[in-house]
């Protein structure tokens, strides 16, 4: 079994702008620990700001209130008592002591003897102790001691292996190791040690955390450092949801890790940060469980020709069918299969061309965007039953934008005209007060994009998809216009033809 601490709320943060509230830490930490089941969480450093003191605070209550305060850990320093005086007021009871790994780092940053230094750990953990807070030990900078100085690493280890020290923890602070002397390094270490527990701490600076976490868990490591969505300075950290599969999968080795619930707490974080989850970033990217090309659909449909164990639906996701120039009939059947729309096959040979000739423009066809393709290839009418008769958007230097909208519905006319935050927002809230009259449901929007194609033409088409959610059910539209808000609107009128037919 290895032991996942997520660092997320500490490390994670230092991410170049990026900076949770306390309401926002408080929730992340619920999810990491109630719906992942994260071993330990580090919460925080000591002494940042009154800001942060007052967040580790509720998050200590709620931790002691669920009976979790012991999975709770907090950066602190050699610093005497001051640290450890910091985080028995919040009422956490585990500090990571952040001390020198590399004799560099000894040498010119603290001005210390590797003597003096040990002399300094020894009286933090002597109060430690007093004080009735446990103790690990990072050696910051442990791989390039390893690299240049590993003398000191087994002085330091030596000096400290007999005190009250529940982990050694072992960072590759700037992400410059490989998995080969990971491996090296993790095996001498345990070899040396065998009675000591020892994390590992990757950072991605070369790409090769989660190779890196292999091959330390594959040397013997029992304790491994992530963070949500692989947040973190520079490169960033190693991502949680890669590691859980690589270890699950590659290793066959446990964790406690819920991985249903990954992507959902992936999409939280992804909020509340602002960074965006790139499209094909493993696990939770929304591509990585997109199959393109058409021979990829032929095979699924002959005995999962080309399924690996990264099954979608082990991390609350499922499967999806790309539409563009590279689909062919299979993926368009599969998409038709879905929305239960049946066509002969000359029929499926018209949209399979239209389909592809849209992607040779580099459209990007959504599932919703297939009865709207079938219906202009066959010829057919429009039978959406919701339909923009009219709208008049308004905006004006010192006032709030507002939106006037009249908009049929199975042969009724309505007209709303609402103020809002943007134009989008008082064209949306006009709609929302028709359909509050009539008493019809509408959807949650979960996130709205805007692609403006570069270049600086300001005549170009931009692209708006809006993701909803609607009795349960997560899908996507889009609109195309030289105008966002009117793509944005074309987007809606999809949306709410769809949500009429469920």
């Amino acid at each position: 079994m290895i032991e996942i601490l997520d660092t997320t709320l500490r490390d994670g943060e230092q991410t170049s702008g990026v900076a949770f509230t306390s309401p926002e830490k408080l929730s992340i930490l619920r999810l990491l620990i109630e719906e992942l089941n994260v071993d330990r969480v580090e919460i925080a450093s000591a002494k940042v700001s009154e800001g942060e003191y007052d967040a580790v605070k509720k998050m200590a209550q709620w931790a002691i209130k669920n009976g979790h305060i012991n999975r709770l850990e907090v950066l602190g320093f050699v610093d005497g008592d001051t640290s450890l005086k910091w985080v028995q007021e919040t009422g956490c009871r585990v500090m990571n002591l952040l001390c020198k790994g590399s004799l560099k780092h000894c040498r010119e940053q603290l001005r210390k003897t590797p003597e003096e230094h040990a002399a300094d750990i020894k009286k933090v953990l002597i109060l430690a102790q007093q004080m009735n807070i446990s103790i690990n030990i990072y050696l910051e900078d442990w791989s390039n001691g390893m690299l240049n100085s590993p003398d000191y690493v087994y002085f330091m280890v030596d000096q400290l292996k007999d005190c009250s020290i529940k982990r050694f923890m072992l960072p590759d602070t700037l992400g410059i190791l490989n998995p080969i002397n990971t491996s090296e390094f993790c095996g001498l270490m345990k070899k040396r040690y065998p009675e000591l527990r020892f994390d590992f701490h990757p950072h991605n600076d070369y790409d090769l955390a989660v190779g890196n976490v292999f091959a330390a868990v594959y040397a013997g490591i029992t304790g491994i450092h992530t963070t949500i969505n692989g947040l973190g300075e520079r490169a960033g950290n190693v991502p949680l949801a890669s590691v859980v599969a690589t270890l699950h999968d590659h290793l066959k080795i446990k964790t406690n890790i819920q991985e249903n619930n990954l992507n959902m707490v992936s999409r939280v974080v992804e909020s509340y940060s602002g960074i965006r989850i790139p499209n094909n970033k493993p696990v939770i990217g929304d591509s990585v469980f997109t199959q393109c090309a058409g021979i990829h659909a032929d095979g699924d449909n002959k005995n999962n020709l080309y399924y690996n164990d990264l099954l979608p639906e082990r991390f609350g996701r499922s499967r999806e069918y790309a539409l563009g120039k590279t689909s062919g009939k299979s993926n368009i059947k599969k998409n038709l299969e879905i929305l239960g729309i049946e066509l002969d096959d000359e029929s499926m040979r018209k949209v399979t061309e239209r389909i592809i000739e849209l992607g040779d423009k580099k459209e990007m066809i959504t599932q919703e965007d297939l009865p709207y393709i079938v219906a202009d290839v066959m010829q057919t009418e429009n039978t959406d039953k919701i339909k923009i008769l009219n709208y008049s958007l308004c905006l004006t230097q010192g006032l709030r934008p507002t939106a006037t909208v009249k908009i049929e519905i199975d042969g009724q006319v309505y007209e709303q005209t609402a103020p809002g935050d943007g134009q989008y927002h008082a064209f949306s809230k006009a709609i929302w007060k028709i359909y509050n009259n009539i008493g019809k449901p509408k959807p949650i929007l979960t996130d709205y994009n805007v692609n403006i194609p570069t270049g600086g033409r300001t005549d170009a088409l931009v692209q708006t998809t809006i993701s909803w959610n609607f009795n349960g059910k997560d899908f996507k539209t889009r609109g195309l216009d030289v105008d966002q808000t009117g793509a944005a609107i074309k987007a809606t009128i999809k949306m709410l033809n769809l949500i009429d037919n469920m």
